[in-house]
Formats: structure tokens, C-alpha cells, sequence
């Protein structure tokens, strides 16, 4: 992992490789680094991680999203990237608005992104666009809203225990 002033090196590289407005800040938290950037620039960012010498985080070991509800930007999309050269991981993490939840895919770079694209899109409604298959992957084509959303509404079906069997409907009669 690499260390604050390792991670600040690392932003430093890829404002100049990538562009002054690609890294939005970087964050060194319990042992983690982290770089957030823009959603434009995010698959620029992670293709220079990926493949530039300096930078060989070539494993993608993790894609997952967030929902920061009541901070705004509060979608987010993090991946834990791997160098299985020098043992070493990094965090990459873009934040983007519920009006224009848009990022690049990163499908081209690592086909493994597939699914976990889909499962984000699926639970948060964030569009990976250039996705080749962008379609829900865990809940029904027609299931409107984003179960994972802090907004989301909490509820479900009623379950049946023995204290209040009498007041269910009975689907097994």
C-alpha cells in the first residue's frame, strides 16, 4: 500500500500524465490510499494505472458503488486496484451526482468489470456507458428504483411467524 507521500507521488504522476483536472483529491485513511477523480477522466485515470510502468496496478480486484445521501456528489463508484508487481494495492474513486450518474466502463480494460458494471447499474442506477450488455443483472427488467439507495424505500412482504399466523393470508392452503 502505498504510503501518504507514495499516494500524493502517485496523484502527482497522473495529473501530469492524464491532465491537472483528472485527480480531485486523495485521501490516506486507516492504511488506505485512495485517489478521487473525475467521472470524465476516470477511464483515462485507470488506464494510466493501469498499463504506465511507473504505475502497474494491473489487477482490478474490486468495483462496487456507494450512495453518500445527504452529501452531494452522493453516488460513488470505488475500485481496489492491484500491482502484482510490487505487491501493492490503491484505491480509485469517482463521485457523481443522481441527475448525471454517468462514468465510462472499464470493460475494454478489464472484461472481468462485467458483472460488477451490471450489479452497480442494477442496485444504485449508475450508467457505465460503452458497457456492451448495460441491463440489470440481479433484479427484474421492469423493477423500477435502486435498492441500494439510501432513499430507497424500506419495507417488504410480510413474513409469518407463529404469533401472527392467524392475521396472514395463507398462500398453502
Amino acid at each position: 500500500m502505498p504510503d501518504a507521500t507514495g499516494l500524493e507521488l502517485i496523484a502527482q504522476r497522473v495529473r501530469e500524465e492524464v491532465g491537472e483536472d483528472a485527480v480531485v483529491g486523495t485521501s490516506y485513511y486507516r492504511d488506505q490510499a485512495t485517489v478521487e477523480v473525475a467521472p470524465a477522466r476516470l477511464r483515462d485515470v485507470l488506464a494510466h494505472l493501469k498499463d504506465h510502468p511507473d504505475e502497474p496496478f494491473d489487477f482490478l480486484a474490486s468495483l462496487h458503488g456507494a450512495d453518500y445521501l445527504p452529501e452531494e456528489p452522493r453516488l460513488a463508484v470505488h475500485y481496489q486496484l492491484l500491482s502484482m508487481v510490487r505487491v501493492d494495492r490503491i484505491g480509485v474513486k469517482t463521485r457523481m451526482g443522481v441527475d448525471d450518474a454517468h462514468v465510462p466502463t472499464v470493460t475494454d480494460l478489464w472484461p472481468g468489470a462485467d458483472f460488477p458494471e451490471r450489479e452497480v447499474f442494477d442496485m444504485f442506477g449508475v450508467v457505465f456507458d460503452g458497457h456492451p450488455d448495460m441491463r440489470r443483472i440481479l433484479m427484474p427488467e421492469d423493477y423500477e428504483g435502486y435498492p441500494q439507495r439510501r432513499d430507497f424505500p424500506q419495507g417488504g412482504e410480510p413474513v409469518i411467524f407463529t404469533f401472527n399466523q392467524d392475521e396472514q393470508p395463507r398462500w398453502y392452503d
